[in-house]
């Protein structure tokens, strides 16, 4: 066989890395984001011969994990991100960290060093299948051709049972080389079972709702799907729902009941129905604030993840089961009850909170800084019912949590769980790419978008049409808050940003000033019908409070302690804004 002849076997030959790419096209996998490069070539080179898979060229890894997560959260299939060896794939962790403490099933492919240089400090040398075993269900090394198929199918199966991060660690000689057990490659297997609570533990619950007067319920994302049903049950039990973050999408909206949310985002009467109640119940949830759980009611949670059950809080009864099936069985056991006393009590104390918080949904009497209620209330108000919200941590949960209403067609994705800053554009990209046709409008802080902000070149290259506001207050809100609770002086919290506007221009796209309360809703308005990508720089203001529904005495003191320590630094403009400008919320 002559060399061109060699050559051209060589290039057809099936290596395993044809064998990946084949068997990720039988999961139903659209698009692969990651970076292309040195111990991934082989794969990519695949996905380029085949043309089935898009490949989504991020400019940061980190941003190839997070639009994988959103995604995945969103569409409920499997999504995938890539990484080459040493730096390529450690940029993955902290979105798949994200991914992982938010149940979304993922792949990560971390391509690795030559097989043959594994443990002689070879460049760009590490450890992936350890590194990855904290953020995932399965971490596992391909060491040989034969086993990559079974690798990657366990990966698949892992990912996609537990709702949770694989990663398939692959060396680039193990992707280069002929490909082994070809009967591997098939479809996985994409079945999810009902967690069938024990018929005792739901009588004892039924029993138990029976004979207690004041229930609350709270509610998390466990309960999607299963929403209608436990409203119907707390309509026969007269229990007001009070929810998480991730569960306002499930039960705000249509939902007589809701009396908001508790925790550092909170508001509404959840705090203190929860409180006032002789028995709480937490459906499909797990809910990390153990401060904010009362101690006094009687406490029963139900999740189809045996494991969650009562690490957060006492429990007189822990169900294993889905919400869904729980529900349906309690409807018909309980009988209905007449007192609406408690239900009345904090249907009534919600609506006078709501209006107290409402106080600056139409701003204050500056032009500028502009209140951050006022522009997301604008931003609530001009959206589409069908939007998608991607938002930062940091003070954009607060302003989103409260502001922003859930409809049957809106979805909220955050770092929930994780709580990573710069979430919230990367998110935005997967979550366009899988819906394109549907509003994404990105929330994001200053801080947090500077983080990645080479990737709005990805949005231009890819023409995604994002929307993405930045809350621009030239600091680290949310650490100024934290510092403040906590009785100290803000310390290296300042920001000396850009022009996010002049950015945005000089990427490609169009850029949005925005710094006078007079020019909220109209300029909202534009920005959020604007053909193509659009980046609004708002500028708000970073003295605006955002309390949580319940201050302990000794949060206040230590608030008030540190207006003092700033008093006698000398910063006391600084001070004179922060308690002036917030006047409507310190009113008697």
């Amino acid at each position: 066989m002559n060399p061109l002849e060699i050559g051209w076997c060589l290039i057809c030959m099936y290596r395993v890395a044809d064998q990946i790419v084949e068997i990720l096209e039988k999961a139903g996998v659209k698009r692969i984001y990651g970076i292309v490069g040195d111990s991934l070539n082989p794969v990519t080179d695949a996905l380029r011969r085949r043309k089935t898979i898009e490949w989504i060229h991020v400019r940061h890894e980190e941003v190839a994990a997070f639009a994988a997560s959103a995604e995945a959260q969103l569409s409920g299939n499997l999504a995938v991100c890539c990484g080459s060896s040493g730096p390529g794939n450690l940029h993955l962790i902290n979105g798949l960290f994200d991914a992982h403490r938010n149940h979304a099933p993922v792949l990560a492919i971390a391509s690795h060093i030559p097989q043959s240089q594994v443990g002689m400090e070879y460049f760009q040398a590490t450890h992936p299948e350890q590194l990855f075993k904290e953020c995932s269900a399965y971490a596992e090394l391909v060491s040989e051709a034969s086993q990559a198929p079974c690798i990657l199918m366990s990966a698949i199966q892992h990912a996609w049972a537990r709702r949770d991060v694989g990663v398939v660690v692959l060396p680039g000689d193990i992707a280069d080389a002929p490909a082994e057990m070809k009967n591997l490659v098939h479809p996985p297997s994409y079945t999810r079972e009902n967690v069938v609570p024990e018929h005792e533990s739901v009588s004892l619950l039924a029993r138990m709702l029976d004979d207690h007067r004041r229930i609350t319920f709270f509610c998390g994302a466990g309960c999607a799907g299963a929403e209608d049903k436990v409203v119907r049950l707390a309509h026969r039990l007269k229990a007001p729902i009070a929810y998480t973050w991730r569960g306002k999408d499930y039960f705000e909206h249509d939902n007589p009941l809701g009396i908001g949310m508790t925790g550092l985002l909170g508001w509404g009467d959840a705090y203190k129905a929860m409180h006032e109640s002789d028995m709480l119940v937490l459906w499909g949830t797990d809910f990390p604030y153990f401060n904010f759980i009362p101690t006094k009611p009687e406490i029963v949670q139900i999740d189809r993840r045996g494991e969650v059950l009562g690490r957060r809080c006492r429990l007189d009864l822990g169900i294993c089961g889905d919400v869904s099936v729980t529900a349906e069985a309690l409807l018909n056991m309980v009988q209905e009850k007449t007192d609406s006393g408690h239900l009345d009590a904090a249907l009534n104390r919600h609506a006078r909170d709501v209006k107290e918080m409402n106080a600056y949904m139409e701003g204050n009497d500056k032009e500028s800084p502009i209140r951050p209620e006022q522009l997301t209330t604008a931003l609530n108000r001009h959206a589409a019912s069908d939007a998608v919200f991607t938002v930062d941590t940091g003070t954009p949960c607060i302003w989103s949590a409260r502001f922003l209403c859930a409809t049957p067609g809106r979805r909220t994705l955050a770092s929930f769980n994780h709580g990573s800053m710069a979430n919230a554009m990367p998110m935005a990209i997967g979550a366009q790419m899988e819906y394109p046709e549907r509003q994404v409008i990105a929330l994001c802080g200053d801080g947090g978008l500077s983080m990645l902000l080479g990737d709005l070149i990805t949005i231009v290259q890819y023409r995604l049409p994002v929307k993405i506001v930045v809350y621009n207050n030239d600091c680290l809100d949310f650490i100024q808050l934290e510092m403040q609770a906590a009785g100290l002086i803000p310390w290296q919290i300042n920001l000396n940003n850009p022009s996010f506007a002049a950015v945005a221009d000089a990427v490609g796209i169009k850029g949005f000033l925005l710094d006078k309360s007079s020019q909220v809703d109209q300029m909202v308005d534009m920005f959020l019908n604007y053909p193509g990508a659009a980046l609004l720089d708002a500028h708000v203001d970073r003295d605006a409070l955002a309390l949580p529904p319940y201050i302990s005495m000794g949060q206040a003191a230590d608030f008030s302690l540190a207006m003092m320590k700033q008093t006698l630094a000398g910063e006391v403009k600084q001070v004179w804004n922060t308690l002036a400008g917030n006047r409507k919320l310190f009113k008697p």
